[in-house]
């Protein structure tokens, strides 16, 4: 691990995350909505709005795993940034985050509630700072990570990506 990334582990007070990478939770709104607002995909009161930064470096990845709301994902710093997406028909798609305008990044992106995605940074030997927001808030409970065999099974034909990218 370079000075770099060490240095923005530290001063950022980042945590190992269960997927792969650093974490920490920046924002957590006051406001809750309830349940009953929320409706039948969620066993409980929800927070308005999570934020957090996330670090990756190109020594680890992010695990496939999904959640029941949508992810914004905003872009800080390092090298790009390559998130894989599965969607609930089977369809495959890449965000692909960074500053580099021109080869197709973007500084901002959505990954769908209940879609399947990993991340992973876009070259060797680098790294990706971003923040992702979710709303309504994260819980745990509304977090799932992939078992290899079932979603490889469930999308034969993304087996070699779903491969790479689970533990």
């Amino acid at each position: 691990m370079t000075d770099r990334i060490q240095n923005i582990i530290t001063t950022l007070d980042l945590q190992p995350h269960p997927e792969g990478g650093w974490f920490r939770e920046t924002y957590r709104s006051d406001r809750v909505l309830s349940q009953a607002c929320l409706g039948s995909g969620f066993g409980g009161d929800r927070n308005g709005c999570t934020d957090i930064y996330f670090l990756l470096t190109s020594a680890n990845f992010s695990a496939f795993h999904r959640i029941r709301q949508d992810e914004l994902w905003h872009f800080h710093q390092g090298d790009g940034l390559i998130v894989h997406m599965i969607a609930p028909d089977g369809t495959c798609f890449r965000l692909a985050l960074g500053n580099d305008l021109a080869n197709g990044q973007v500084p901002q992106g959505v990954v769908p509630a209940g879609h399947w995605f990993a991340s992973e940074v876009a070259v060797e030997d680098g790294f990706a700072l971003v923040s992702c927001t979710v709303a309504p808030g994260f819980d745990f409970a509304d977090f799932e990570l992939a078992r290899r065999d079932a979603l490889a099974s469930a999308f034969p034909q993304h087996q070699e990506l779903i491969r790479r990218m689970t533990r």
